[in-house]
């Protein structure tokens, strides 16, 4: 007997480790509606923690998409197929969501042409294959050529051994011609094909493995893993992220400071900020960050005084790195959550 529930209603985002482990599994296609449907049939079922991108020209033309989604545990296992697709998750969608997991997406074929894009300075990355992960409590766009991948929602608590911090995760990428990627690749696409047939128990075990893995895999990468100077320098990278987490308030916070804190040369702690744009990108984000969950949380408090509390010097300041960010001002975002409160989606 299949160990494996078929579930037709959507999974859940949020996943709970407390749930009886069982393998619960849904599959949708949207292969036998007419061609000028499936594309709306697609957004309209996978409508959750980003937006979709479409024109109405693309409305109109064939669309194919499959998937077969998995829950095991903590873990939802996408298998996936799409035509060339835009996601979005802004920060006004994760302002009303609590989507908060960490997301390895893997390619199992050629993704000439897919990329992540970053509102501000951030430079958009190009996406050649192997596997890239997400922090859905960070906005980004990404927009997928035609291919098949596999996504994997897992709690970033699972990866602090290598990541204190697990949104340092966010727009990561391996190359797939790394030989770790490709042995990863393969043990990914060996466990879609194997997992409706699987145990609950040794589904979840070798989920993990997988999920541990490309964890560790990426903290090599990161240079946090692997030797005597990784230790140090893992080390060196939470002491400064939790520096910047005690003192985000304080308006005189700044690169120096936290150099001055760690005793570490300023070269040495700029590259272990290299990935975020900068030691000073690192703090704006931050900084950005909770304030766009303090609007959310206290619609009552002032835009200038939200300004004030997280470091911001005036509330133009604010409001243009704000804008700058996340491609809207700080009252529009808190109007837009308002809004959502009085008609909610359905």
């Amino acid at each position: 007997m299949s160990a494996v529930k078929t579930h037709f209603q959507d999974l859940p985002v949020t996943l709970d480790p407390a749930r009886q482990l069982e393998i619960v599994h849904q599959h949708f296609d949207v292969a036998a509606l007419p061609a000028s449907q499936q594309l709306l049939a697609w957004c309209e079922r996978m409508i959750g923690v980003v937006d979709l991108l479409t024109t109405r020209d693309e409305h109109r033309q064939p669309f194919r998409g499959w998937i077969d989604r998995y829950v095991v545990g903590e873990f939802l296992f996408a298998d996936c197929y799409t035509d060339r697709i835009t996601q979005d998750r802004t920060i006004a969608r994760i302002s009303r969501d609590n989507a908060r997991s960490i997301v390895f997406h893997v390619f199992l074929g050629d993704t000439h042409g897919s990329e992540l894009v970053y509102l501000g300075k951030r430079k958009d990355a190009a996406l050649e294959g192997g596997i890239f992960a997400i922090d859905l409590d960070q906005p980004v766009q990404c927009r997928r050529a035609p291919c098949r991948h596999v996504t994997i929602f897992l709690p970033g608590e699972l990866l602090q051994d290598v990541f204190p911090d697990p949104s340092a995760l966010h727009g990561r990428a391996l190359s797939p011609h790394l030989p770790a990627v490709r042995y990863l690749t393969g043990r990914v696409l060996s466990f879609a094909a194997q997992i409706r047939r699987m145990a609950p128990w040794d589904a979840y075990r070798v989920l993990r493995e997988i999920v541990l893995q490309i964890a560790d895999t990426f903290g090599e990468q990161a240079g946090l893993k692997g030797s005597k100077v990784a230790l140090a320098r893992a080390m060196a990278f939470d002491q400064a992220r939790r520096y910047v987490q005690t003192n985000l308030h304080d308006d005189d916070l700044s690169p120096e400071r936290v150099v001055e804190s760690l005793g570490l040369s300023r070269p040495t702690v700029y590259r272990l900020f290299e990935h975020d744009g900068g030691l000073g990108a690192y703090i704006r984000h931050v900084r950005l960050r909770a304030a766009a969950a303090e609007l959310v949380a206290w619609p009552g408090v002032q835009v200038r005084d939200v300004a004030y509390a997280h470091g911001f010097r005036s509330a133009s300041d604010f409001t243009r790195a704000f804008r700058r960010a996340y491609g809207l001002a700080p009252q529009d975002m808190r109007e837009y959550h308002d809004s959502l409160r009085v008609a909610p989606e359905r």
